[in-house]
């Protein structure tokens, strides 16, 4: 079959169809072919006016594609900072990562407690609410990620700047959990800190745990201690596999990901410092854009892969609002995504608030190697099924809340009362505050939180309409977004 020859302004014309920024061809209603950018897209593979390497998906959905060129600012030398960088602390990344910005370290603390850390870049330190660079971060709302190339949530300078480990030292907003042999958390807290960070592959780090380096098998110890409470608590577990698809002028390739313990590991220390921003934002009345999700549509049974992909499709969509609810995918009662700023616009909303409160404390303490400057106001465990709770120091402003029982009725009630569940995790919420929430999501009312008084004069208003948040509709100090 003769292949027809386009002329420069049939080319054209064919072109911003397949790019979807036309809804009709004539030349391909003449070739009688469909007028849908697929189409389009095969007649010019067909007639080698593209190759195979040119991708106009992300083009379709009118997403940027060209690189952010905002200038970016400096840290504040000034800014008060705990320093740690005596404690060994690593960046566990894929083979080639350029955009390093979470790490991990453990410390010993008394009493047979460890506490670990997750530093994440303090991106939020150089992207202010309501900046051009916020703005434009908001607009793209994650980085984008494509066969043949990236284009960044936010420029390239700000990613060398932030980056952990692309200096000798680097600032990092870091939360911390102080956690006992059975993965149970006595404290959560966040800092801004100074880290020094050595940067790892997955197979060197792996290879240092099966070699019984420190803190690579306490670290594996803690996430295997967490996974197992959170599977008590329901958790998923879904193991599909993971590839790399990369595309360029001779073509594209799919190169499969190893799946070594350590990576297993470090997202295990991911899911913890979401769940530890959660409860402390919770406990701070500090509102966040908190991931929630419904339980799964059905039960899947089978470890097989196509049981693994049967058991994903039965997820709910995660939703987010600004007051904490359960994740049950995750086996969490509270949950907020924190460790991906420069890559996901609500993780840099989280370090955003989070850093406006943290305006309102005292500066941290440079002594005490890393001691919590502030405990938060609620003792928090977690226990795997089955096994009875023990329950937190009284507090007359206080009251014990299952979180079992908040998942199933939005709501809870005092120790004894209807709804305690006695395998569930003790909660403690002030009384007042929590009847106030319960009426809110009861109603289907719009929810409004403002910061609290002492969170700082860069804090934001969150809202979320009950009705909008399976949509994945979030307004931020009043705009709407959809994700």
């Amino acid at each position: 079959m003769t292949q027809p020859e386009l002329t420069p302004a049939q080319r054209t014309e064919v072109e911003l169809l397949a790019r979807g920024r036309a809804d009709k061809s004539r030349t391909l209603r003449d070739l009688s072919l469909p007028e849908t950018p697929e189409a389009a897209h095969a007649l010019l593979l067909r007639l080698g006016v593209w190759d195979e390497a040119r991708t106009p998906y992300a083009d379709r959905l009118r997403a940027a594609l060209s690189a952010v060129e905002l200038p970016v600012p400096d840290f504040d030398p000034e800014e008060p900072r705990l320093d740690l960088t005596h404690l060994p602390t690593f960046a566990i990344d894929d083979e080639g990562n350029q955009d390093p910005d979470d790490a991990v370290g453990v410390e010993a603390l008394e009493g047979g407690l460890t506490r670990l850390w997750v530093h994440v870049a303090d991106v939020a330190a150089l992207v202010a609410p309501g900046s051009p660079l916020d703005l434009e971060a908001r607009a793209r709302g994650a980085t984008l990620y494509l066969p043949d190339r990236t284009i960044g949530m936010l420029p390239d300078e700000l990613v060398q700047k932030a980056g952990l480990g692309l200096s000798e030292t680097s600032p990092a907003l870091s939360i911390c959990l102080d956690l006992d042999e059975d993965g149970n958390a006595e404290a959560v807290d966040v800092r801004l800190t100074r880290v020094k960070v050595q940067r790892l592959a997955y197979q060197e780090a792996q290879a240092r745990l099966e070699a019984g380096e420190e803190p690579f098998v306490t670290l594996a110890r803690l996430a295997r201690a967490s996974r197992l409470l959170r599977e008590g608590e329901g958790a998923l577990s879904i193991d599909l596999p993971e590839v790399r698809v990369k595309a360029d002028d001779t073509g594209a390739s799919v190169f499969p990901l190893p799946k070594p313990e350590m990576r297993t590991v470090v997202q295990e220390c991911m899911t913890l410092a979401g769940w530890g921003t959660a409860i402390f934002a919770d406990d701070n009345d500090l509102p966040l854009p908190f991931a929630t999700q419904d339980y799964p549509t059905r039960e899947v049974a089978g470890d097989t892969l196509p049981a693994m992909w049967a058991r994903r499709k039965t997820l709910a969509r995660t939703r987010f609002q600004p007051s904490p609810g359960p994740h049950h995918g995750m086996g969490l009662d509270l949950y907020a995504q924190a460790t991906s700023p420069m890559r996901r616009y609500l993780d840099l909303v989280v370090h955003q608030q989070l850093r406006a409160f943290l305006a309102g404390r005292d500066p941290p303490e440079q002594q005490g190697h890393g001691r919590p400057h502030r405990r938060v106001a609620t003792q928090r465990r977690r226990h795997a099924a089955g096994r009875a709770p023990q329950p937190p120091p009284p507090h007359p402003a206080l009251y014990r809340c299952s979180a079992r029982a908040r998942v199933g009725r939005g709501g809870g009630g005092p120790p004894g009362g209807a709804g305690h569940a006695a395998d569930s995790r003790p909660r403690l919420r002030r009384a007042d505050e929590h009847a106030r929430r319960s009426r809110h999501r009861a109603a289907g009312a719009i929810c409004r939180y403002r910061p609290a008084a002492n969170a700082g004069a860069g804090a934001q208003r969150l809202t979320l309409s009950a009705s909008e948040s399976t949509a994945g509709h979030f307004a931020l100090n009043g705009k709407k977004m959809t994700f």
